[in-house]
């Protein structure tokens, strides 16, 4: 009786093209975010897993940019 529903073909062809569209919606304005900021790029891609997305995302408002380093330097 249950085999034949729609939840037990939930993994679909569109579903990971979904997932992908998804990605790198959140990645690449991560990715951006962590450039200007003075870090690496790839930092971005860290956004993609859970609880290490939230430690990222404190460690970019708390931590002193490279960037802001560089600036005081200057002046």
């Amino acid at each position: 009786m249950m085999g034949d529903n729609m939840f037990g073909h939930t993994m679909w062809a569109g579903h990971w093209l979904w997932m992908l569209v998804v990605a790198l919606v959140v990645v690449i304005p991560a990715c951006r975010i962590c450039q200007r900021t003075g870090y690496p790029g790839w930092m971005g891609v860290l956004i993609l897993f859970p609880v290490i997305n939230l430690i990222l995302l404190y460690f970019l408002a708390f931590a002193e940019w490279p960037v802001e380093r560089d600036r005081e330097g200057r002046s």
